[in-house]
């Protein structure tokens, strides 16, 4: 009887921790999704944050920094499988082809650059004085909108090229997540920059 007494009070911890696992995941994705409404791709937006917010809630310049810093991340990646792409093409595939990889390579590395200097940028805000926000803002803004620009340049390019079926699904592909991914952060970043802006007005007597 003992025996079933704790299988059962086992069986319950189970289902309770379980229950709050639900619980807690359930409001976060509800948080994400407030959060990620003025987003273009807000299902990824909520899909990219939600291992971060199960356990703690994160206030808008956390996210838009996570979100900043996964876009890095997945850039970096790509420009690795640009890399070993391009040589793979200069090795066994015509110019033409290698050429327009070769672009690609050139574009992604610019985006990586640029996604790297205003993450650098981004931590910067608020460390030097309030002052110095608006400069650090637009230095943000500027730097992705360039990423999303160079990403843009490289997909338009893979259309009408010799480039085969398959690489240039997986490389349109890794270059289409990078761009949503960087759409995403510059639009939390926006909603975090405007509301810090108006929650800093001096308000005249």
């Amino acid at each position: 009887m003992a025996q079933i007494v704790c299988s059962l009070l086992f069986i319950s911890l189970i289902m309770f921790a379980f229950s709050d696992t639900v619980d807690s995941i359930s409001s976060a994705r509800a948080y994400l999704e407030a959060q990620c409404q003025t987003s273009i791709y807000r299902d990824l937006c909520v899909e990219t944050l939600l291992p971060y917010v199960t356990k703690i809630v994160l206030g808008p310049q956390q996210l838009a920094q996570i979100s900043l810093a996964v876009c890095l991340s997945k850039a970096r990646r790509t420009k690795e499988y640009i890399y070993t792409v391009a040589k793979h093409f200069n090795e066994t595939k015509d110019f033409g082809d290698s050429q327009a990889i070769q672009e690609c390579l050139h574009q992604i590395n610019n985006g990586v650059n640029q996604i790297t200097l205003s993450v650098k940028e981004f931590q910067q805000m608020g460390r030097d004085g309030e002052e110095n926000f608006v400069l650090h803002e637009g230095n943000v803004q500027s730097w992705v909108s360039a990423a999303l620009t160079d990403v843009d340049m490289c997909i338009d390019g893979l259309l009408g090229d010799g480039i085969g079926g398959r690489e240039k699904a997986m490389i349109k592909a890794k270059f289409l997540n990078v761009k949503q991914l960087a759409s995403n952060s510059l639009s939390l970043f926006s909603r975090f920059s405007s509301r810090h802006r108006a929650s800093h007005i001096v308000k005249n007597p």
